[in-house]
C-alpha cells in the first residue's frame, strides 16, 4: 500500500497537479485499501474536517490579514526607516540593517513571502547603489526573511501546534532566542562581506534624524508588544492575540497613518481569503492523508525499517532536520509539516524529546527548505518580485544555508538556546 501510495503521488506531482491533488489522491487510495467500497468514505471526511476544527487555526487567517494590511500601509517603511537611523551608517550596515528589518516584520507579520516582499522591495535597490552584488543582496532578502518563521507570530508554528498538541504559545516564546542567533550570524557574515567587498558606508544620521525615526517607528513596535508581551503576561492566547493584531493594523493604516482608504478593504479581503482557502485546504487534506497513514501504522514501519527508533534522542532529531529540510526543498513547508510530523510523532514520544524542542527544530527546517534550491518557495517569490532569473536568486544562497545548518545543529547541541525564555515564561 505504501509503494502505491507513494507512486501514485510522484507521478501526479510530476504532471504538474498542485499538491493538495497528489495527498487527497494517496488518501483515497489508502482508504480503499483499508476499508472496502465507499460506505465508509464518510470517516475520511470527518478526519479531514477534524484538521481545521481546532479554534486555534483561526489565528492562521488573521495573522494573514494583519500582515496583507501592513504589507500595503506604511508600518513596514517605518522599521525600516529606524533600523537605517542607527547602523546604516556603520560598515555593512545597509546589509545589517535589511537582515534587521526582516526580523522585525517577521515579528509583526509571520509571513516570509510578505517579509521579502515588505522589505525586499524598498532595501534592494538601495544595497545595489550601495554597491552589493544582486547575489548577495538576493540572498540575503530571502533568507532573512525566513526569520519570520522563528520569531512569533509563525504561521508554520500554529499548524505544528495544531498537528502535536504542543502549546502554540509555548512554541512562540521559545522561537525568539533562535531567530535572534541567526539574525547575529547574518549580521557578521554582512559585515565581512562588506569588509572584504570594501563596500562604502551610508551618511550617518543625525540624533535628531533618530529620534524622528524611533518616534515614526513606535506604533508599529507595538505588534511584537502584542504579540509577546500579551502572550507572556497571559493576557492573550495566541488567537486572541492574532485578532488583536488585526485590530491594531487597521487602527495604524486606517486611523492612524491613514495610508490606507475604504476602498482598500475589498482587495486586502480577497488576498486574505485566497490565503486563507489554501492554507485550508491543504490543513484538512494533509490530515485526512496524516491519518490514513497513521491508521495503516506505516510511520511505525518507515521508522522501524530505518532504525530511528534505536538512535536515541540526538539521532531521531538529526533524522527529523535531514527529513524536513530535504522535504522543504521541494514541497510547500505546510505541507511537510502536515505529513512528516504525524510519521515522526512515535519516536518523538519514545525517546522522550521535548515538542516544543522539536517544533522549533522542524520550524527551522522549513525555514531552510524555503530558501534552498531546486523549489524553495522563497526563491520563486523572489523571482516574481524582483525579476531575476532563477540562477541569479540561488546563487549566493549556499553562506546563509550553511548558517542555517549551523543554527539548527547548535540548537541540538545547546536545546536552551531555544527552551530557555520558554521555561521562564511557563515553567
Amino acid at each position: 500500500m505504501t509503494t502505491i501510495m507513494v507512486v501514485t503521488m510522484i507521478g501526479l506531482l510530476l504532471l504538474g497537479f498542485p499538491m493538495m491533488v497528489p495527498l487527497i489522491t494517496a488518501a483515497i487510495i489508502g482508504f480503499f485499501m483499508m476499508f472496502d467500497g465507499f460506505g465508509q468514505m464518510g470517516t475520511l471526511i470527518q478526519q479531514m474536517m477534524a484538521g481545521i476544527r481546532p479554534a486555534s487555526l483561526i489565528a492562521v487567517p488573521m495573522f494573514i490579514l494583519a500582515a496583507d494590511i501592513m504589507t500595503r500601509g506604511q508600518s513596514a517603511d517605518r522599521l525600516i526607516a529606524m533600523v537605517m537611523a542607527f547602523i546604516g551608517h556603520v560598515k555593512g550596515g545597509l546589509a545589517v540593517s535589511t537582515a534587521t528589518s526582516c526580523t522585525l516584520f517577521g515579528a509583526v507579520s509571520g509571513s516570509t513571502q510578505a517579509t521579502v516582499v515588505a522589505v525586499g522591495s524598498p532595501l534592494r535597490p538601495k544595497m545595489l547603489k550601495a554597491g552589493y552584488s544582486d547575489s548577495f543582496t538576493l540572498a540575503l532578502i530571502i533568507n532573512a526573511s525566513d526569520i519570520a518563521f522563528l520569531i512569533p507570530p509563525s504561521i508554520g508554528m500554529i499548524i505544528y501546534g495544531v498537528i502535536s498538541g504542543t502549546s502554540i504559545g509555548e512554541l512562540f516564546i521559545a522561537g525568539i532566542g533562535p531567530g535572534i542567533m541567526i539574525l547575529i550570524m547574518f549580521s557578521a557574515y554582512s559585515v565581512l562581506y562588506a569588509v572584504i567587498r570594501d563596500v562604502p558606508t551610508e551618511p550617518r544620521s543625525t540624533w535628531r534624524e533618530r529620534l524622528t525615526a524611533v518616534r515614526m517607528a513606535l506604533w508599529p513596535l507595538g505588534f511584537p508588544v502584542i504579540i509577546v508581551g500579551g502572550i507572556y503576561g497571559g493576557i492573550f492566547s495566541p488567537t486572541e492575540a492574532a485578532a488583536a493584531c488585526v485590530l491594531y493594523a487597521v487602527f495604524l493604516e486606517f486611523v492612524v497613518f491613514r495610508s490606507l482608504k475604504l476602498h482598500h478593504i475589498y482587495a486586502i479581503a480577497k488576498s486574505t481569503g485566497l490565503i486563507t482557502a489554501v492554507v485550508f485546504i491543504l490543513v484538512a487534506v494533509g490530515n485526512g492523508f496524516s491519518w490514513i497513514i497513521s491508521f495503516a501504522q506505516i510511520p511505525q514501519a518507515l521508522l522501524g525499517a530505518a532504525g530511528i527508533n534505536e538512535a536515541g534522542p540526538t539521532g531521531v532529531l538529526i533524522a527529523i532536520c535531514i527529513s524536513f529540510f530535504v522535504a522543504c526543498m521541494f514541497v510547500d513547508p505546510i505541507v511537510v509539516i502536515l505529513v512528516l510530523t504525524p510519521i515522526f510523532a512515535p519516536a518523538i514520544a519514545a525517546t522522550g524529546l521535548d515538542p516544543v524542542l522539536v517544533g522549533i527544530l522542524i520550524t527551522l527546517q522549513v525555514a531552510i527548505g524555503s530558501a534552498t534550491p531546486p523549489f524553495g518557495c522563497d526563491i520563486f517569490t523572489a523571482i516574481a518580485i524582483f525579476k531575476r532569473p532563477y540562477w541569479d536568486v540561488i546563487k549566493g544562497t549556499p553562506p546563509f544555508i550553511f548558517m542555517l545548518i549551523l543554527a539548527a545543529a547548535l540548537l541540538i547541541m545547546f536545546p536552551q538556546i531555544a527552551l530557555f525564555l520558554r521555561d521562564v515564561a511557563f515553567r
